[in-house]
């Protein structure tokens, strides 16, 4: 006497089970990872106060500085001179101390000293991360022989 298999209905049913035990699994997860963040805030502690403190509201802006081919310098895309330059790099200094990036951008046929005037700037202003951005060349396309 054979035995006749089926093989329409072999795979057709999809197995809930591995997926419930993994739901079950996170809910448990979650549940005690919340029950423990609950307990870190559940001590009474009065926070001292700061005067010179201030929250950081939003993530450290990039400051771009442009120099078109005469020599004059923009800040983003406002133009300004060098002393002004100096003033908002010091208060992007002072807004954010630690973590200020400055990136400069000049244009190819402008002359080296406008450059140097700018990262002269950037240092008076106390600003360590600063660079000079460059356009990147696209490799030449192979030669056939």
């Amino acid at each position: 006497m054979s035995v006749r298999i089926d093989k329409g209905r072999l795979g057709g049913g999809l197995e809930l089970t591995p997926m419930i035990d993994v739901v079950f699994l996170l809910m448990i997860f979650f549940l005690v990872g919340s029950k423990l963040e609950e307990d870190d805030r559940a001590i009474d502690v009065v926070l001292p106060q700061a005067a010179a403190a201030k929250p950081l509201t939003s993530r450290p802006r990039e400051f771009i500085i442009n120099i078109d081919s005469v020599g004059h310098v923009y800040a983003g895309s406002t133009p300004v001179s060098l002393e002004e330059l100096g003033r908002l790099l010091r208060q992007a200094v002072a807004d954010n101390p630690v973590r200020q990036k400055v990136t400069v951008r000049a244009d190819e046929e402008v002359a080296h000293k406008h450059v140097v005037a700018v990262m002269d700037a950037c240092v008076q202003a106390g600003i360590e991360d600063y660079r000079v951005q460059a356009a990147q060349i696209a490799p030449a396309p192979p030669v056939a022989q």
